[in-house]
């Protein structure tokens, strides 16, 4: 319900010198005091704290505010900060508006008039919609006590720990016939050179003992329906029967596959027996491997050993331009394997740029090389059978004294990097998530959320999201059953009010916009055939509204009106 006269407070952020560096706050507020239905405008350092939101307060009970404009950053630093502040004061917090002249101005400009028109243009467009905003109200909806953690790797036995410790229901699923995945394939970790099995067996001990976790290996999730809070999943195994699970949330951890050295028929993989991947090596020298961890090759220990590094890592021609992020170093501890192994090996490492970034990396980096391991930058062009003798003959460029070389060797490790798993697709479909341009999972905001998708309820946890290290999937995973465990430890969950709703006298039942609805939001009256939105799965996107050919489709705190009047402030004010 919309106020008869609104009553308008502008309060324009210096944000330091971020916007006041570019823009001119006080021109601006100046500006803003005389546009319609302004009551007063402020300009301050900082609004978004307690004093600016102070201000904020004082006015609203001193002034009779209704609406409030904020121009200032991005919504999602700060709106909800806002919200709760004239919702404080008694201003409903949907009747609160940004005007974003950080980044889509003052970031983006030189300082200047321009920068500072722009603004006043922005600041006039958010004046114009805030006295047509309504006063909205979200709802609760109570929460099924339990989660459900899709992955049984390192990561996801994590999640499920944690979420277990609190005191809820897991039912942790994994498409394998065991649990552990990845993590379980290993030898060592880098690098504390530990053993996995001391990191790893502990864990997946616990889960399968633990009161709270119920593990269901050789299932996969054929079915998502349900909304946050209250999700319907159905699981089936592999000779097709299902079973129901209901839970409050969701946390994603289904891991990723090694990139396929076939892709790459120059580097001689599965043509030559000495030829062999990163993971294939750490099965070799592991203890219970088909060597009892001796480096074992063709029947003897190898003396002359080449890594080359990036492979299918940073290469645009298989599609694949992101850095896998572990290569450089679990080749440093698959180099130092070696020398533990035989010490008077020949270890040369063929990579394009080290990346040690974590801690204790560059010094574990430092101790192989003075160990003995040769490095050297250069580009792997081919691997060929060697005609003077046993092994292969390694051609590459080195590319830091720009000429050819060729290496012999008896063993060449290719150090494959991670890439999406080829059921992320399908994962996305089934829970309506997003994929980021490498076509790993997206998370909702890199910085701001990085463990949440834009589904209410569904977290990522491991390098279902990207690649990463034990120990980043390990704090990832952490992180997400914290989120995870909100919901379930305060038993109720808000529903978004800024929802689409239909307008049934004008809705021509063609189900247009049910086909694009990512939520599932939208589904047709049983007896009319008109369509309907399920306000507790609609996260407000509007896809449907602009899609709707017949204008039957509108979004609240988005509608048409409001739009149009933001677009009229900006045409008027050029």
């Amino acid at each position: 319900m919309q106020f008869e006269k609104p009553k308008i407070g502008v309060y324009v952020c210096h944000c330091g010198v971020n916007i006041s560096h570019t823009v001119d706050t006080s021109a601006v507020a100046e500006y803003a005091g005389d546009l319609p239905n302004v009551v007063v405008a402020r300009d301050y350092t900082y609004m978004c704290s307690d004093p600016g939101q102070a201000l904020i307060k004082e006015d609203i009970a001193r002034l009779g505010l209704n609406a409030v404009v904020v121009a200032a950053c991005s919504p999602l630093m700060h709106e909800v900060t806002f919200r709760n502040a004239a919702e404080e004061a008694g201003v409903n917090p949907y009747r609160v508006e940004i005007a974003n002249i950080r980044e889509q101005c003052s970031w983006v400009h030189d300082p200047g008039e321009d920068a500072t028109r722009k603004a006043k243009q922005l600041v006039a467009s958010a004046v114009a919609k805030s006295g047509l905003l309504e006063a909205l109200y979200e709802r609760e909806s109570e929460v099924e006590p339990a989660a459900m953690v899709v992955g049984a790797g390192i990561a996801g036995i994590q999640s499920a720990l944690d979420i277990a410790d609190a005191g809820f229901q897991v039912y942790l699923i994994e498409q394998a016939d065991e649990i552990g995945g990845r993590a379980a394939q290993l030898a060592r970790t880098f690098p504390t050179m530990e053993s996995v099995d001391a990191l790893l067996a502990p864990r997946l001990a616990r889960v399968q003992d633990h009161p709270q976790i119920e593990v269901l290996a050789g299932r996969r999730v054929t079915e998502v329906g349900g909304y946050y809070g209250n999700f319907e999943v159905t699981v089936a195994d592999r000779d097709g029967r299902q079973i129901t699970l209901k839970v409050g949330s969701i946390v994603v951890a289904t891991g990723y596959d090694l990139f396929d050295a076939g892709r790459k028929p120059e580097l001689g993989y599965a043509a030559y027996p000495e030829v062999i991947t990163s993971m294939e090596f750490e099965r070799l020298v592991s203890p219970d491997g088909p060597t009892g961890g001796e480096l074992i090759v063709n029947g003897k220990q190898p003396e002359r050993i080449v890594f080359v590094q990036c492979v299918g890592s940073r290469d645009v021609q298989v599609g694949n331009p992101h850095c896998s992020r572990i290569c450089c170093m679990y080749t440093a501890k698959q180099a130092n394997v070696v020398l533990e192994n035989a010490p008077d090996a020949d270890v040369t490492v063929f990579y394009i740029d080290i990346r040690a970034f974590g801690k204790g990396f560059e010094e574990f980096y430092d101790q192989v090389r003075e160990r003995g391991v040769f490095y050297r930058r250069g580009n792997v062009s081919e691997i060929v059978h060697n005609p003077d003798g046993d092994g292969v003959i390694v051609k590459a460029e080195d590319t830091l004294l720009h000429r050819p070389v060729e290496l012999p060797a008896d063993l060449v490790v290719l150090a494959v990097g991670i890439e999406p798993r080829r059921s992320t697709q399908e994962v996305a479909t089934l829970l309506r998530l997003s994929n980021s341009a490498d076509g790993f999972l997206a998370e909702a905001h890199p910085k701001l959320r990085p463990v949440d998708t834009v589904v209410a309820g569904v977290y990522l946890a491991g390098c279902c999201q990207a690649p990463k290290d034990i120990p980043d999937s390990i704090a990832q995973a952490r992180a997400a059953a914290s989120s995870a465990l909100a919901p379930l430890m305060r038993g109720r969950v808000s529903i978004e009010a800024a929802t689409a709703y239909v307008d049934p006298e004008v809705c021509a039942a063609c189900g247009i916009c049910e086909e694009h609805c990512n939520y599932g939001a939208l589904n047709r009256h049983p007896v009319t055939g008109k369509m309907r939105v399920n306000a507790v799965l609609c996260q407000g996107c509007g896809a449907c509204a602009a899609a709707c050919p017949s204008g039957a489709i509108n979004l609240h705190h988005f509608t048409f009106e409001q739009v149009l009047a933001q677009v009229d402030a900006l045409l008027v004010n050029r």
